[in-house]
This record gives structure tokens, C-alpha cells and sequence, in this order.
């Protein structure tokens, strides 16, 4: 039987060119003039075409901007198709981004119940399964907690048990082992596999190749929004990590890709005693290490890490263009290290990207998306998108009792 069907299904955006803004403008006649810019089509998904039988788990891989979110969007009814067909044969269930529909004032109890109630649960159901859903979260002595006082993890945790434990007949993933620690991760897939055995169809979008492979009996590989192969998970695994590379429009005219220039290798995190971490507090002293191989030398190169929220909101950026220098970049193994006294992104989960570029370029030489992801736990005190490292000094005026006079003394 077939639980899923995509027939020529394709999705179209209308995006406005952007264009620089005068700040010293009114906002509504910038509007305004948005409007009345030239829009041009953006296909994000075009022509596809696949099916899934019931109990098997596809897997989704590609580049960022390749389609695979917005297939898991459209089977989950988010957004809807531009031609095309989709059916569904079963109750689905989507994860789209774990976490998503929880109130921070709510306690973790209440936040089970929306959640719940949200991804299609019955309140009879979230009763009986209370115990398993908080278990598997590791919450236990925060279930009356509001979540807004959570942790990352336990905010990550809590999410995934919720939609794990929904029993749907089909269930769309999206990136949902891309947070959490080494141990709740291998108890997700753990959970996922006896989805898996269970029956359940499940469709899995995971830059994670491994897990991919482990739980995949089949996968497809995007580009460009299409469906470029589709095969055994090793096999489409395999092509997918052959055609990492983005091509330079400048080194095009050259008749050169960007391996054949430079190539990044790895990016990691470290603290101050130089041990690898994936965990960091706001406001602890943290260092990015970015390893590349240059093949051809690179005049005036830029170096640049990204760091974004899993909804794709860039928080901040390090780059060696930051001081105005532009290094020159010679054949041979390369490092170059960000040193931050202390780290400035408030809790939360961020992925990163990392690119190589010439001063000038329009492209990258090359660029690794997601190439890892940092966990950010409650540090420093602080309100807003980002702490602000400060120093303070406190001056005060005493009041000296002297014969029933009041007198003033300031230190």
C-alpha cells in the first residue's frame, strides 16, 4: 500500500528584489517602493515526483535551499502545492521544528497538553501516555516548571518525546537530531527504529548522514529543487558527499571549481584550555578553528563563519573581512582561529555555515552549510537576542548620624 504520493508536484515563490534602503525614508513609502520592485519567480521545489510504501522510511538529503523542507511543508499541508498532486493515505504526524508550538509561560505539563492537542494528539491520549512522554524527556522535576525557564536541552528533549510518542501512521522528521547531546540523540534514533518495526511511514530530513543511513531503507538526493537520485541510502549518501562543492561564478569564466581552489575541511569549537566542545554557556571564553586545503593560491580571501537559529535567522557572523584586512591565502593546509573572550549568543541551538571567498566575488570559492552545530546554555545573565560583556561600579552617599544632625558622606 502506499501511504504517500507526490505526482509532478511543484512549488513557486514570488520573491521582490531587494534593493538598499533609505533609512531617512518613511517606513510606509518604503513599503511602498518595495512593492513596485522588479519580482521574479522562485521555484523551491519543481516537477517532483516519488512514493512511499507503507512502513518505510525515506530519507531526504541536499544543500540548503535544495526542496527538502518544503516537501516535508507540503505533505504536512503548511503550505500548499502550485500544480501538482499530493496523497496521503493515513493519520500524519510532522516535526517540523522541535519545540514549535510551545508557550514559554506554560509549565512543561500544560506545554505536553497544547503540544499535544497541536500534532493531533486526544487529551485521553497525552493522559495515558504522561509518564512515557516525561520520561523519555528526563524531566521529571521540572513537569510543573514554566518552559521559559528551561534549558536548551530540556526545552529540545521535551519537544521530540512529545512528537515521538504520537503513534501516528505517518511521521515527517525535519532535522530533528541536529540539537541535543550525543546520548538523547542515539535515544531518538533508538526511538525512531521501534517506529520504524511498529510500521510507521516516516519521511526524514537529516543533514546528519549517518543517522540517514542507519534508519533509511531508501533516499533521495535534492539539487535546485528536483530530484537528482534516489537509490540506497549508501549509495545516494555517496553522490551527495561527491558534490559538495558550489561553483564561483567568478571562477567559472576561469573554467575552475572550488575544489580545484580551496576546499574547507572542518570547523570546530573550543574552550579556553583548547578541549573540543559542542556546549558552550553564554559569556565563556570560546574559540572557532576552521581547517581548509588551498590548491591554488587566493589573493585578498575572506574567511567567514555564520551563526543561525534552526528557523534560519542569522545571529551573528565572524569573518576575517571584520578589521578591514584581506589575507592572502597560499597552496598548502591552512587554520585560522576566532578567538571570542566571551561568547555573546544567548541560549539556544545555532547552526553554522562556512565559506571561502575572494574580495570582490559574487559567489563563494566554497561553502559548507550546517557544517556543525553549537549549543548555547544559560551563562551570564541577560535579556534579549544577545549579552553585551560590561563592566560596573557602584558609588553610593552614606547618611552619618552626628548630635541628631544629618550628615552626608559619599564614598
Amino acid at each position: 500500500m502506499i501511504d504517500l504520493k507526490f505526482d509532478n508536484v511543484s512549488k513557486r515563490y514570488i520573491v521582490r528584489q531587494e534593493a538598499a534602503e533609505n533609512a531617512s525614508r518613511h517606513r510606509i513609502i518604503r513599503k511602498i517602493q518595495s512593492l513596485r520592485r522588479a519580482a521574479r519567480e522562485f521555484w523551491a521545489v519543481r516537477d517532483v515526483s516519488f512514493e512511499v510504501k507503507r512502513g518505510e522510511t525515506l530519507g531526504i538529503i541536499g544543500h540548503n535551499g535544495a526542496g527538502k523542507s518544503t516537501i516535508l511543508k507540503l505533505l504536512a499541508n503548511i503550505t500548499t502545492p502550485t500544480s501538482g498532486e499530493i496523497s496521503i493515505n493515513g493519520r500524519l504526524s510532522a516535526l517540523i521544528e522541535v519545540g514549535s508550538g510551545f508557550h514559554p509561560e506554560l509549565t512543561g505539563r500544560e506545554n505536553i497538553y497544547l503540544n499535544g492537542s497541536i500534532l493531533g494528539m486526544r487529551r485521553h491520549e497525552i493522559t495515558e501516555k504522561l509518564v512515557r512522554i516525561v520520561d523519555f524527556a528526563g524531566i521529571q522535576q521540572f513537569l510543573d516548571t514554566p518552559v521559559k525557564r528551561f534549558s536548551s536541552g530540556m526545552y529540545v528533549r521535551l519537544g521530540f518525546s512529545i512528537a515521538a510518542h504520537l503513534d501516528p501512521d505517518i511521521l515527517l522528521l525535519d532535522e530533528v537530531l541536529a540539537v541535543g547531546d550525543a546520548s538523547f540523540q542515539s535515544k531518538c534514533l533508538q526511538r525512531i527504529s521501534e517506529l520504524k518495526q511498529s510500521g510507521t511511514t516516516i519521511v526524514f530530513i537529516s543533514h546528519d548522514l549517518g543517522a540517514v543511513e542507519r534508519v533509511c531503507d531508501r533516499v533521495l538526493l535534492m539539487k535546485g529543487g528536483r530530484i537528482v537520485k534516489s537509490g540506497s541510502a549508501r549509495e545516494v549518501i555517496n553522490a551527495y558527499e561527491n558534490d559538495e562543492s558550489q561553483i564561483s561564478g567568478l571562477l567559472e569564466s576561469h573554467g575552475l571549481n572550488g575544489d580545484e581552489i580551496a576546499k574547507i575541511r572542518s570547523l570546530s569549537f573550543r574552550d579556553s584550555d583548547g578541549e573540543n566542545r559542542s556546549v558552550f554557556k553564554t559569556g565563556e571564553p570560546f574559540a572557532a578553528r576552521v581547517e581548509f586545503e588551498v590548491y591554488l593560491p587566493v589573493k585578498d580571501a575572506i574567511i567567514d563563519i555564520i551563526f543561525y537559529t534552526p528557523d534560519g535567522e542569522i545571529h551573528c557572523e565572524f569573518t576575517t573581512e571584520a578589521d578591514g584586512e584581506y589575507p592572502r591565502i597560499t597552496k598548502g593546509s591552512g587554520v585560522i582561529e576566532f578567538f571570542c573572550p566571551e561568547l555573546g549568543l544567548m541560549p539556544g541551538i545555532y547552526h553554522t555555515d562556512v565559506r571561502i571567498l575572494q574580495r570582490g566575488g559574487v559567489e563563494a570559492i566554497h561553502a559548507k552549510s550546517r557544517v556543525t552545530t553549537l549549543r548555547v546554555d544559560p551563562g551570564k545573565a541577560g535579556r534579549g537576542n544577545f549579552f553585551m560583556p560590561q563592566e560596573w561600579r557602584l558609588s553610593q552617599t552614606k547618611i552619618i548620624e552626628e548630635s541628631g544632625v544629618a550628615l552626608l558622606h559619599r564614598n
